[in-house]
C-alpha cells in the first residue's frame, strides 16, 4: 500500500514536473511571438509614416489638374472669338499647341528647373531632369499626394501661361517663332521665377505670398505680353480700322471654361481637400462675380450700354486678380479685390489706345494688371486666421512692401528677357508675317487652311 502510494505519489510528481516544463516553455515562448507582433506592428508604423498619401487629396489635386488643363482650351476659346475671321484658326493654335510643346519642356527639363534641389536661390538643378526621382512617393511640396501628381498638377500652370502671352501678338506672329519663343521664354522666365516663389528660392524664403499664381503666372504673361506688343508693333489699320471680334459666343464659351477650370487653378494650389481649399474656391468666385459687376456697370456709365464682351472680359479679370490672395483673404477681402480687378482694368484697357501700343487681345491690361493688383492685394488683406500670414490691414506692414519688391522685380526680369529673347529669334527667323500675309490672315498664310467656308 505504502509502496503504491509512493509510486503514485512519484508518478503525480512527475506528471507535474511535466506540465511545469510544458507550461515554462509555453512562458518562454509568449514574449518571443509578443516580439514578433510588437516587431511587426512598429514595422506597419513606419512603413504608414513612409508614405502618406492620402486618397482624397491624390484625388482632388488630379481632377484640378483636369480642370487647369482645360482652361488653355478654354484660352484658345476665349482669344480665337476676339479675333477676326481670317485668324482665328491660327489663334486657337497658339494656345493649344501650349499643351503639347510645353508639357515635354517641363517633363524634360522644366520641372526639375522649376522645382528640383535648388541652387543658389535662383533656379532648380537638374537632378530631375526627364522625371528623374519624381515618383509615387510624396514630396516635401505637397506631403500627401504623390510626386508625380504635384508635378502634372503644376505643368498645367506652365502651360496656360506662355499660351496667355499669345494675346498681344495675335494676328501678325510668325508661327515658327512662336513656337521657338515659348520654349526659350518658359525655360529663362517662367522656370526660375516659379522657383523663386514656389520652389524653395528666394522670394520664397523672404515671404512672398502668391497663392495661385498672381505673379508666377499672370505678371509673368502681363507684362511680357507687353513687352512683344511693343516689340513686334502694331496690326496694320490699329486705330484707323474696325477690328469688332468676329465670334462672341465662341469668346463667352471660352470664359465660361476659363471660369470653370480657374477652381482647379486656386482651389487646387491648396494642395488638399480641406478648409483652405474651401476658403480658395469661396473667394475665387467672390472676386469674379464683384469684377464681373463692377466692370458691367462701368461700362454701362461710360458707354451707355453694357456689353457681352465687357462682361466677359471682367470676369476673366476678376479671376486673374483674385489668383495671388485666393488662399490668404477672406471673403469680404475678396471682393473688394474684385472691385478693384473691375475698375483698374476697365481703365487701363481702355487707356492702350491713348498710349498707343496694340496688346491685341489685352493680354497685358487683364493678366499683367489683374496679377498686380491682387499680389497687392495679398499684401493688404492676408489674414493668419486664414492661413498663418497678416498683411497690412492686420497689423503687417511688412508684408505689403515684400510684395511690392517682388511685383517689381518680377516685372522688369519679364520685360527685360522678353525683349532679348524676341529681338534673338527676330535676327534669326524673324518674327512678325510680311503684310501681304496679314492681310490674306494666318490661316492661310501660316497654317493653309480656313476656320470657315461661308
Amino acid at each position: 500500500m505504502i509502496d503504491r502510494q509512493n509510486r503514485e505519489c512519484r508518478t503525480q510528481n512527475t506528471e507535474h514536473r511535466t506540465q511545469t516544463k510544458k507550461r515554462k516553455g509555453l512562458t518562454k515562448k509568449v514574449p518571443a511571438l509578443t516580439s514578433v507582433f510588437w516587431a511587426l506592428s512598429i514595422a506597419s508604423a513606419f512603413a504608414g509614416e513612409a508614405s502618406k498619401v492620402d486618397s482624397g487629396d491624390t484625388a482632388w489635386i488630379l481632377v484640378s489638374a483636369a480642370l487647369v488643363m482645360l482652361m488653355t482650351p478654354g484660352l484658345a476659346l476665349f482669344y480665337g472669338g476676339m479675333v477676326r475671321r481670317k485668324n482665328v484658326l491660327g489663334t486657337i493654335m497658339h494656345s493649344f499647341v501650349a499643351i503639347a510643346i510645353i508639357s515635354l519642356q517641363w517633363i524634360f527639363i522644366g520641372y526639375s528647373l522649376s522645382f528640383g534641389p535648388d541652387i543658389g536661390g535662383f533656379i532648380g538643378g537638374l537632378d530631375w531632369a526627364g522625371l528623374k526621382g519624381v515618383g509615387l512617393e510624396p514630396s516635401a511640396y505637397a506631403p500627401t499626394v504623390p510626386h508625380l501628381a504635384f508635378m502634372i498638377y503644376q505643368a498645367m500652370f506652365a502651360v496656360i501661361t506662355p499660351a496667355l502671352i499669345s494675346g498681344a501678338f495675335a494676328e501678325r506672329m510668325k508661327f515658327s517663332a512662336y513656337v521657338i519663343f515659348i520654349i526659350i521664354w518658359t525655360t529663362i522666365v517662367y522656370n526660375p521665377v516659379c522657383h523663386w516663389i514656389w520652389g524653395g528660392g528666394w522670394m520664397g524664403d523672404l515671404g512672398v505670398l502668391d497663392f495661385a499664381g498672381g505673379l508666377v503666372v499672370h505678371v509673368t504673361s502681363g507684362i511680357s505680353a507687353l513687352a512683344a506688343a511693343l516689340y513686334i508693333g502694331k496690326r496694320k489699320g490699329y486705330l484707323k480700322e474696325a477690328m469688332p471680334p468676329h465670334n462672341l459666343p465662341m469668346t463667352v464659351l471660352g470664359a465660361g471654361l476659363l471660369w470653370f477650370g480657374w477652381f482647379g487653378f486656386n482651389a487646387g494650389s491648396a494642395l488638399s481637400s480641406g478648409e483652405l481649399s474651401t476658403m480658395a474656391f469661396v473667394t475665387t468666385h467672390t472676386g469674379a462675380v464683384a469684377a464681373t459687376v463692377t466692370w458691367m456697370l462701368i461700362e454701362w456709365v461710360h458707354r451707355g450700354k453694357p456689353t457681352m464682351f465687357g462682361v466677359a472680359t471682367g470676369a476673366i479679370a476678376g479671376l486673374a486678380t483674385i489668383t495671388p490672395a485666393a488662399g490668404f483673404v477672406g471673403p469680404m477681402s475678396a471682393l473688394i479685390i474684385g472691385i478693384a480687378a473691375g475698375s483698374i482694368c476697365y481703365i487701363a484697357l481702355n487707356a492702350k489706345g491713348r498710349f498707343g501700343y496694340d496688346d491685341s487681345l489685352d493680354a497685358f491690361g487683364v493678366h499683367g494688371v489683374g496679377g498686380t493688383i491682387g499680389t497687392i492685394g495679398a499684401g493688404l488683406f492676408a489674414s493668419a486666421a486664414i492661413n498663418g500670414v497678416n498683411g497690412l490691414f492686420f497689423g503687417n506692414s511688412r508684408q505689403l512692401l515684400i510684395q511690392l519688391m517682388a511685383i517689381a522685380v518680377v516685372a522688369v526680369y519679364s520685360f527685360v528677357l522678353s525683349l532679348v529673347i524676341l529681338k534673338a529669334i527676330d535676327a534669326v527667323v524673324g518674327v512678325r508675317i510680311d503684310k501681304e500675309g496679314e492681310i490674306e490672315g494666318i490661316d492661310i498664310n501660316q497654317h493653309g487652311e480656313e476656320g470657315y467656308f461661308l
